[in-house]
C-alpha cells in the first residue's frame, strides 16, 4: 500500500497509466468499470479498506465509475470532474498538464489579509470560474488582498450556496473546469490576491455524496444539525480522517489554494486525543509544496483552543471567524434581538470596545439566560480574528435575504464599515456590499421535486426562532430566488453606490498604513474613539453624539460629499465632535 499518512484518493495519472485508489471498507468487493474497457476489471485489496488498480491503456479524459455490492455502479467519491453532474460517470483529470506561471508568489501574510467572500454562481452574469476572473483587477484595485470562494465542491442540479456537496474533490461543473479553477487561481496571485476556499469537514450533502455507499462515514455517537456526527472517532474514524484531510491537500496542492475556510467547526465532533483539526493543522504544516497556508475556522464558540499553538495544547490553527463584532453592530444599528442576537440584547459601545480590542466580547462570562460562554482570548493575536457586517450567512440566513444596508440608514452603514475596516482585526467584506449593493443574497437549491420540499421545511425549522421565517419566503427551488441574488454590476458607478464605493477605496487604501494595536474607548451608548497609532478613529453609531475630539488633522469622515449623496458633516470643534447623525471621521494625530 502507498506510505504516506494519508493516501491520495482516486484516479491518479502516472507516467505509465493511471493508478486507481478508493477506501471502501464498507463492500466486499470493488470493481472498475472503465469505459474504455469492456469488462469490469477487479480491484485489488490493500489493507485498511483500501482497493487499488493500475490501468496502463487508462488516459486522462477517460470516464469511469466503481461496482460495488447488488450492482451499484456509482462514481469515484474522490473523482476529479463530474462532467455530467454528481450522479454521472467520473473523469480521469491529470493535474500537472496545467502550466502554472505563480513560481514567484509567495502567499500573503496573514496581519495582511482583507477577505472578500463570493459565490461563483451569482458574484458575476456568467457565474462560473472565468466570470470571476475577469473581474480580478476590479478586487485588486479595491484593495482586497484574498478572495474567499464559497463552497465548490460538486453538488447537486444548477445551482447551490455549495453547503449540499456531493463529490467532494470535484469542482462544480457549472461553474467550469478544474483547470478554469486553475486559471483563477493562477490570475489572482499575479494580481497580488490571496485565494481561500470553503470546505465541509462537518457534513455530507443529501443528494449524491456516494462516498457513504463505500465506508462507514457517521457514528451514532454524536449528533449535529444535520443528523448523525461525522465519524472521526469511532470504527474505521481513521480513513475518514485520512480522507478529509487528503481532501484538503488536494485542494493546496493540485489548484495552489492559499488558505481554508474550515466550515461551522461546532458541528465537527471528536473526542480523539488529537482532535481532527489539531491533526489537518500539522498535516498543513507538513506541506512541502510552496508557501505557508492558512487554516481559519467558523466557529461562533470563542474557543481559544482553536488558536493557541499545538505545544500548548491547541490546535495551531491561524484564525476564526467571530460573530461578537457583528451581532454588536447589528444589534445598535439594526436592533436584531432575535435568536441568537438576544446574547447581544443591551449590548453599547463599551461591550463592542471590549470586542474591538480583545478580539472577542464573551470570554467566559454569562448570557442573558445564565449559560456561561467564551474563553479568554489574551493569548491570541488580533490578527487571528476574522470580524465582519455582512457575509453570507448573516445575509442569505434572513427571510428575504437582505444585506445590511437594506435594513439601516445610508450614515449608519458607512460609519459601521469605518470601523470594520479601521479595526485591527482581519476584515471580511461579502461580495457587493462595497458599493451597497441593491441584490439580495437569497437562499437557493435545485434538487429534486421531493428533496426540495424537505429543504423549504428544514429552513423554516432552522430557523424558528426569527419571526420573519413564520410567513411567505422566497421558494429556495425557484429560478427567481437565484436570478435575484446575482450581482448588478453596472449600478456600482451610479449615484449612492458609486460614492459608496470610493469609501470602500478610501478606508482599505488608509488601513494599509495601520499597523498598531487599538486602543477603543466608549463615549456613551453609541460613540467610540479607536486609536491605532497615528490614527484615530471617532465613530457614532446613532445620531446626536459626542465623541472628545483628539489632536492632528482630519484625514477623512464619511458624510464628505464624495462618499454621501446627502451629506450631514459632523460639528468638528476644537475639544469634541459632535455627530448630528451616524457618522466617522478619521484623524491622523501624529507626522503620518
Amino acid at each position: 500500500m502507498h506510505d504516506s499518512s494519508y493516501p491520495p484518493l482516486g484516479a491518479l495519472p502516472q507516467d505509465d497509466g493511471v493508478l486507481f485508489r478508493v477506501w471502501a471498507p464498507k463492500p466486499d468487493d470493488v470493481q472498475l468499470a472503465l469505459n474504455r474497457c469492456r469488462d469490469t476489471l477487479p480491484m485489488e485489496p490493500v489493507g485498511d479498506g483500501y482497493y487499488e488498480l493500475h490501468v496502463s491503456e487508462a488516459k486522462p479524459g477517460d470516464r469511469y465509475r466503481f461496482l460495488l455490492e447488488e450492482n451499484q455502479l456509482l462514481p469515484d467519491p474522490a473523482s476529479r470532474f463530474q462532467p455530467e453532474g454528481v450522479h454521472g460517470p467520473s473523469m480521469i483529470v491529470d493535474p500537472s498538464v496545467y502550466a502554472w506561471q505563480d513560481e514567484g508568489w509567495s502567499g500573503i501574510p496573514r496581519e495582511d489579509l482583507v477577505f472578500y467572500e463570493l459565490h461563483v454562481g451569482t458574484f458575476s452574469p456568467e457565474g462560473s470560474f472565468n466570470g470571476v476572473q475577469e473581474r480580478l483587477p476590479y478586487l485588486r484595485d479595491l484593495g482586497v488582498t484574498a478572495i474567499e470562494l464559497m463552497p465548490v465542491a460538486d453538488f447537486p442540479g444548477r445551482w447551490n450556496w455549495g453547503y449540499d456537496h456531493a463529490a467532494l474533490y470535484a469542482p462544480a461543473n457549472t461553474y467550469g473546469t478544474p483547470d478554469d479553477l486553475r486559471r483563477l487561481v493562477d490570475a489572482a496571485h499575479h494580481y497580488g490576491l490571496a485565494v481561500y476556499l470553503d470546505v465541509i469537514y462537518n457534513h455530507l450533502g443529501p443528494d449524491g455524496a456516494y462516498i457513504t455507499s463505500f465506508a462507514p462515514m457517521f457514528t451514532d455517537k454524536h449528533e449535529t444539525p444535520w443528523g448523525q456526527g461525522l465519524n472521526f472517532d469511532d470504527d474505521r474514524s481513521d480513513g475518514v480522517r485520512s480522507l478529509f484531510i487528503d481532501n484538503a491537500l488536494h485542494w493546496l496542492r493540485e489548484y495552489h489554494i492559499d488558505g481554508l475556510r474550515l466550515d461551522a467547526t461546532h458541528a465537527i465532533k471528536d473526542d480523539s486525543p488529537v482532535h481532527f483539526l489539531a491533526e489537518l493543522n500539522d498535516a498543513v504544516r507538513s506541506l512541502e509544496e510552496g508557501w505557508d497556508r492558512h487554516l481559519i475556522a467558523e466557529d461562533p464558540r470563542n474557543i481559544n483552543t482553536f488558536l493557541l499553538p499545538r505545544e500548548r495544547g491547541g490546535y495551531g490553527l491561524d484564525g476564526v471567524w467571530t460573530d461578537d463584532f457583528h451581532h454588536q453592530v447589528r444589534h445598535m444599528t439594526a436592533g436584531d434581538e432575535e435568536g441568537y442576537y438576544a446574547n447581544y440584547a443591551g449590548h453599547r459601545a463599551s461591550e463592542l470596545a471590549v470586542t474591538i480590542n480583545d478580539g472577542w466580547y464573551y470570554q467566559g462570562q454569562k448570557t442573558p439566560d445564565g449559560t456561561p460562554f467564551g474563553t479568554d482570548p489574551s493569548d491570541i493575536d488580533l490578527d487571528q480574528c476574522v470580524i465582519c457586517i455582512q457575509n453570507h450567512d448573516q445575509v442569505g440566513n434572513r427571510p428575504e435575504g437582505r444585506r445590511l444596508h437594506h435594513e439601516i440608514d445610508a450614515a449608519s452603514y458607512r460609519a459601521a464599515t469605518a470601523l470594520l475596516l479601521f479595526a485591527p482585526e482581519l476584515p471580511l467584506l461579502f461580495m457587493g456590499q462595497e458599493w451597497a449593493a441593491s441584490t439580495p443574497f437569497q437562499f437557493f437549491t435545485d434538487h429534486n421535486p421531493d428533496l426540495g420540499e424537505k429543504v423549504r421545511e428544514g429552513r423554516r425549522e432552522e430557523f424558528e426562532d426569527f419571526s420573519g421565517f413564520s410567513g411567505e419566503v422566497p421558494d429556495p427551488q425557484s429560478t427567481q430566488t437565484v436570478r435575484r441574488s446575482t450581482l448588478e454590476w453596472d449600478e456600482r458607478e451610479e449615484g449612492a453606490h458609486a460614492r459608496t464605493l470610493a469609501l470602500y477605496h478610501a478606508l482599505l487604501d488608509l488601513r494599509s498604513q495601520l499597523d498598531h494595536p487599538p486602543d477603543a474607548t466608549a463615549h456613551g451608548d453609541y460613540g467610540l474613539a479607536v486609536q491605532r497609532g497615528d490614527y484615530t478613529l471617532c465613530v457614532a453609531l446613532d445620531d446626536e453624539v459626542t465623541v472628545p475630539r483628539p489632536s492632528g488633522q482630519v484625514a477623512l469622515h464619511t458624510e464628505d460629499p464624495e462618499y454621501a449623496e446627502e451629506p450631514t458633516p459632523p460639528d468638528i470643534g476644537d475639544d469634541e465632535v459632535r455627530f448630528l447623525r451616524s457618522g466617522a471621521v478619521i484623524f491622523r494625530t501624529g507626522s503620518a
